[in-house]
């Protein structure tokens, strides 16, 4: 399988390296130094169990890449508007799409019941772009479990977990999804295909709406939040929110917030996404993960004003984030 990868970051190339090594032909949209590295030596992924180095295809003009059979994105919420325009030419008439990213994606409420279904997402998707590039009839949808960190400029290290969890976001046939499972499984992921993605989808954004924005805000690793009794019930108050909003879209969640909590007590010391981002300068996912739940909640009726206030708290960080970066002449 011809697979495209857009996004160099860590998870586009621990997913990349393992499907090289398992024998698909990989091209990979980079830029900068790693576009450099890729080019040179290869992607580079570095495991408990030793370092391994395949050959991949990389550049940063998506028109010296032919038709993919298959496009990942691993790109961040927010950049994934503009990079599916930019990856149009990668993207024939029978293209399967597989966004591996956190939160809620742009095509979430098509599949809903009643009247849902017709409401766009703006806070993910908010000139329509993603809608027009991304046909949904062949989108796969994804949940990535694992943590991976970049060494450097090609070279990934993956830190835990191994699950990627597939299913059609509607319209696709089982046979396609099934293919894309296979090559996912023979590249040594555990690959599941669901039959309802949106509940995956759902799950794992209601273990991560709160601990990564909350992290990044107070710089603190998971445990620190949970040992504090009143951060602890402020993440608490936002997920029965967000179970209340998943009930009212098909997508209930089973467990309490504390049978959550106690699985990610189980991380230690555990560093979030969100909290590297910002610690590291780069933009934070604020839309796939707060204000998409927030907007959906608001279709629904329902009021969630835990969620309410940690948007407020997250929006005026990245306002000040910015106005700091803005002050010293560079971008954040």
């Amino acid at each position: 399988m011809k697979i495209g990868i857009v996004g160099a970051g860590a998870i586009g190339l621990w997913l990349a390296g393992r499907l090289a090594n398992a024998g698909s032909t990989i091209s990979v949209l980079a830029r900068g130094q790693t576009l450099k590295t890729l080019t040179q030596s290869g992607v580079t992924v570095i495991t408990a169990d030793g370092t391994r180095s395949a050959e991949v295809s990389a550049s940063d003009r998506p028109v010296d890449f032919e038709h993919q059979d298959l496009v990942i994105f691993a790109v961040k919420g927010q950049d994934l508007p503009n990079a599916a325009e930019a990856a149009q030419a990668m993207i024939g008439p029978s293209t399967l799409l597989l966004p591996a990213m956190n939160g809620v994606p742009w095509w979430f409420l098509k599949s809903a019941k009643g009247s849902l279904a017709a409401q766009p997402l703006r806070s993910v998707d908010p000139e329509g772009k993603c809608e027009k590039a991304l046909p949904t009839e062949r989108v796969i949808g994804g949940v990535v479990h694992a943590a991976c960190s970049v060494e450097r400029p090609g070279v990934v290290r993956h830190v835990m977990g191994n699950g990627i969890i597939i299913g059609a976001a509607g319209g696709l046939e089982a046979t396609a999804v099934t293919e894309v499972q296979n090559i996912l499984a023979t590249a040594g992921f555990d690959a599941n295909h669901t039959e309802n993605v949106r509940s995956d989808i759902w799950y794992k954004l209601w273990g991560n709406m709160t601990m990564n924005p909350i992290s990044a805000l107070t710089g603190a690793s998971c445990d620190l939040i949970l040992d504090d009794p009143d951060a602890r019930a402020f993440a608490s108050a936002i997920m029965d929110e967000a179970a209340a909003i998943g009930a009212a879209i098909g997508c209930p969640i089973t467990q309490s917030p504390d049978d959550r909590h106690n699985i990610t007590r189980q991380l230690g010391a555990f560093k979030t996404s969100m909290l590297q981002d910002a610690e590291a300068g780069r933009p934070l996912e604020i839309g796939a993960l707060l204000e998409a739940p927030r907007e959906i909640a608001q279709f629904a009726g329902i009021a969630t004003p835990a969620l309410d206030d940690l948007l407020g708290l997250m929006r005026v960080f990245s306002a000040a984030r910015t106005r700091r970066a803005d002050a010293q002449g560079r971008p954040d």
